[in-house]
């Protein structure tokens, strides 16, 4: 088989390190990849991620048999229909389906309709309305661009004067261009976040693992959000609550949306609060998290291929997902600066001294050859995954990797999965074939 990657990130990386294990695949393809998907053995291809037409020209011309789409801009601009209407075979919600993560208003509207549990909202396209109604309001909020912002459109504010300038600059100064036209103002939730990713193919659910990434730039969860700074797999999450997750949440969803006669095949991402009255919907993703997947994908046993093809045939329902016990941790290494200004092209050296360690992965995310040098090219630059027997050692393995490598300026969080080390949280549970639904 020849496979199509789409995307240039550490999640699309460790999309291609997972697909390159499969016995189905004789070629991958990657539009357009970075340096580490390069030396993967994957072909990186330059064509824009725009320009549908091209990617369609290109997996016709090359005989492509299944593309996977990594990013969430070309899935909420319709490749998926695109592709599928050029009779080619590709991983991932349609546009309908992919408005899930590309408007948070369509998302908290499903919600609400079908009783899911999430923070109470309200949805304005007037700025003075949006200011009048914060006045009135006891602080914290959560101020939302409805559209995809790059992940930098939700803004937690502490007073009225905070929420004034978040307004603001969504609907008056237009931060996020049309994404901000209308928002969302929302109490704010208070709890420990999880992340639930699940396989679906609009008839049958099947969990992934759990994972919990971390969004602020620095320890202790403090500084602005970013894209990520790390992750642990599994999260502290036990049992009967991943249960209570997936049937009060994920079910009602999909099912929900099959109602409205749209179909979702591809990976659900669902951004959980464990609040004191139980779980709530935070967001959604409609691909797979970064970078969860950088300590997910390690753990899967199965073959990726054939579930990519499980989903796309409408047949999940045939597929059982076998899992390594060992945990898994990633840190994201920065570039300086990252998530503000940052300088590219600095040198990045001790990648050499981990190859041998097959439990060990390096992702990159932000990566280039210059002048037959490894470069930054990103603010996150690199994962640096690794598995353990326990989270503990996992994250000591992790750490150890992190200090053969170093390029100028580099920054990351010392603190990766310390909250799951506690002692009064569980880790470990992870879902079996007992939590696989058929959707009605």
């Amino acid at each position: 088989m020849k496979i199509l990657v789409l995307g240039s990130g550490g999640r699309e990386h460790t999309l291609v390190y997972k697909i390159g294990q499969s016995s189905l695949v004789d070629k991958i393809f990657c539009i357009p990849g970075n340096a580490g998907i390069a030396q993967d053995g994957a072909e990186c291809v330059n064509i824009s991620l725009d320009d549908q037409q091209g990617l369609i020209e290109f997996a016709k011309r090359e005989a492509v048999d299944l593309t996977v789409v990594g990013p969430e801009v070309p899935l909420a601009e319709g490749i998926v229909d695109a592709f599928e209407a050029a009779g080619l075979k590709i991983f991932g919600p349609r546009k309908q389906a992919a408005q899930l993560e590309s408007s948070k208003i369509f998302a908290k509207n499903l919600l609400r309709k079908y009783n899911v549990p999430t923070a109470d909202f309200k949805i304005f396209s007037d700025l003075k309305q949006a200011l009048s109604f914060l006045r009135s309001k006891d602080f914290p909020q959560v101020i939302k661009a409805d559209g995809l912002a790059a992940g930098k459109g939700v803004r937690i504010v502490n007073s009225y004067p905070e929420a004034k300038v978040a307004v603001e600059d969504m609907m008056q100064k237009k931060i996020f261009q049309k994404a901000g036209e209308r928002i969302l103002v929302e109490e704010c939730l208070i709890g420990d976040e999880v992340s639930i990713m699940v396989l679906t193919d609009s008839e049958t659910i099947l969990p992934l693992v759990s994972s919990q990434d971390h969004k602020r730039v620095f320890d202790n969860d403090s500084g602005p959000n970013t894209g990520g700074m790390g992750a642990y797999s599994p999260a502290a999450i036990g049992g009967d609550l991943f249960k209570q997750i997936i049937d009060s949440i994920v079910v009602p969803v999909i099912s929900g949306l099959k109602k409205q006669g749209i179909v979702y095949k591809g990976v659900l991402y669902v951004g959980i609060m464990l609040t004191s009255e139980g779980p709530k919907v935070l967001e959604f993703n409609v691909r797979f998290g970064d970078p969860e997947t950088q300590v997910i994908l390690p753990r899967l046993k199965t073959d990726i291929v054939r579930v990519f093809q499980a989903v796309v045939e409408a047949r999940l329902k045939d597929i059982e997902l076998d899992w390594d016990e060992r945990s898994c941790v990633c840190v994201v290494l920065a570039s300086g600066g990252y998530p503000g200004h940052y300088e590219k092209n600095k040198p990045i050296s001790g990648l050499g001294n981990l190859a041998k360690d097959k439990d060990v992965f390096v992702f990159h995310a932000g990566t280039k050859f210059y002048n037959g040098e490894l470069v930054t090219s990103g603010g996150r630059v690199l994962g640096i995954s690794a598995l353990g027997p326990t989270l503990d050692e996992a994250i000591t393995r992790m750490y150890e990797a992190v200090s053969q490598i170093s390029f100028k300026a580099m920054h990351f969080r010392k603190d990766i999965a310390q909250r799951a080390l506690k002692p009064s949280v569980s880790v470990g549970f992870d879902p079996g074939i007992e939590l696989k639904r058929n959707v009605k």
